[in-house]
């Protein structure tokens, strides 16, 4: 068996992988990636925050980014019935990057990994890791190609950015179920015809279908659009047939999508995605980090999984690159806290979005520009602006504003 020996061994070559694997490697130190799966493939996870940027350029992707011209995004909209709420990033409470991208995430992927394998990072498509071997912070990484060879990778540290592969976690049986409930997705790729219907395609639209139902609206630069309803799988089950007519009738049920998509035609079959909530007794180890999806993954509805995978490989990349210098590391405060901080506020509007507490909130009558603009900075992924209130008390914020609105409707009905 052959034997390979790096600095650091990054398992997964998403966006979470690339990160990563790019800043350690600008540091002069020798990088592995190994990627169970064969690029270019499908995944969700389509539109971008503009908070991701800030990684994409430390990693020097911009340029190849840019170069393969994805649909610039520069706000969210969320429509219910006739109702409309619409953000614009330029607006937002937090200084920072105010625009980023629509991609398909296939092509988005693999621009990052290759970009990343020209710097000169070796990049190990269809390879399975199936054991690691950990001595201190010093590990022995075996894995397996697509034909069956096995080679060991010896390493002083690992980035585990695998994603929903969720390879540590799962070896050293790390996992735990989410505290959010388990959902499911029904979505396609469609050729957007008549998308000059709508006021797109230069930011996101989420419809509330009914409560706890939602649809992504994500227009690409290509003509095609991917369209999915998010929700409780019971709501799956009140459409009878194929995966192919239950998303037609779906999209018929809905004024919003009914004529823009009617008959629409197929990139690719609909498809379905669920149960995808879930996380990880802790973070890091002797010898790891976790990063990306494979720490939490929680719910598309404000994309914040490629931002959550970028920022916690930026923050990771740079601690590495200290623990191989020598330095003391306090792992716990300096990555798991603030990556927690992140998770946790987009947790908490994930779950202000399904219970109701958003619902009031975008679609009052009246907004406070400064309120909406604070609200705005979570939406570009500034999760980690401490001056921000609905950063600060994520928890606690939206429910006082929220019930702020009811009380004021209340007090004019009376009047």
């Amino acid at each position: 068996m052959t034997t390979e020996k790096v600095d650091v061994l990054v398992i997964g070559a998403g966006p979470a992988g690339s990160v990563a694997a790019s800043i350690i490697h600008q540091a002069g130190y020798s990088v592995k990636i190994v990627e169970k799966l064969k690029f270019p493939r499908f995944v969700i996870g389509e539109s971008l925050l503009p908070r991701s940027m800030e990684a994409l350029e430390e990693a020097k992707f911009i340029d190849a980014i840019k170069a393969k011209g994805f649909q610039e995004k520069f706000g969210a909209k969320f429509v219910k019935g006739d109702k409309v709420c619409d953000f614009t990033f330029k607006e937002q409470h937090t200084e920072g990057w105010n625009w980023t991208w629509q991609v398909t995430r296939a092509d988005f992927d693999k621009t990052l990994a290759d970009t990343v394998a020209s710097m000169g990072v070796p990049v190990s498509y269809e390879t399975t890791v199936t054991d690691i071997q950990f001595n201190g912070s010093d590990s022995v990484t075996t894995v397996e190609d697509i034909k069956g060879n096995k080679s060991q990778i010896e390493a002083r540290f690992i980035v585990d950015g695998s994603g929903y592969g969720r390879v540590i976690p799962r070896l050293f049986n790390l996992e735990k179920n989410s505290v959010l409930q388990p959902r499911k997705a029904l979505f396609a790729h469609t050729v957007d015809e008549r998308r000059s219907m709508a006021d797109e395609p230069n930011r996101i639209t989420a419809v509330v279908h009914q409560p706890g139902t939602w649809i992504w609206i994500i227009p690409f630069s290509t003509g095609v659009t991917s369209v999915g309803f998010v929700g409780d799988p019971s709501f799956f089950d009140s459409f009878p047939g194929t995966q192919e007519e239950k998303y037609r009738a779906m999209l018929e049920s809905e004024p919003f999508t009914r004529e823009r998509f009617r008959d629409v035609e197929f990139v690719f079959e609909p498809r379905v995605l669920e149960s995808w909530s879930a996380t990880t007794d802790k973070f890091y180890g002797d010898g790891f980090v976790l990063t990306g999806n494979v720490t939490e993954f929680l719910d598309p509805i404000f994309s914040s999984g490629v931002t959550l995978a970028c920022v916690s490989s930026q923050t990771a990349a740079k601690l590495v690159i200290r623990k191989l210098k020598g330095e003391v590391v306090d792992w716990e405060k300096e990555y798991m806290e603030p990556t927690m901080q992140g998770v946790n506020t987009f947790r908490s509007y994930v779950m202000a979005w399904y219970d109701g507490t958003l619902d009031k909130i975008f679609f009052s009558a009246e907004k406070r520009p400064d309120v909406k603009n604070q609200i705005c900075s979570v939406l570009a992924g500034y999760v980690w602006d401490m001056s921000n209130p609905y950063v600060q008390n994520h928890d606690t914020a939206l429910k006082r504003l929220a019930r702020t609105i009811e009380l004021t409707e209340i007090l004019k009905q009376d009047k």
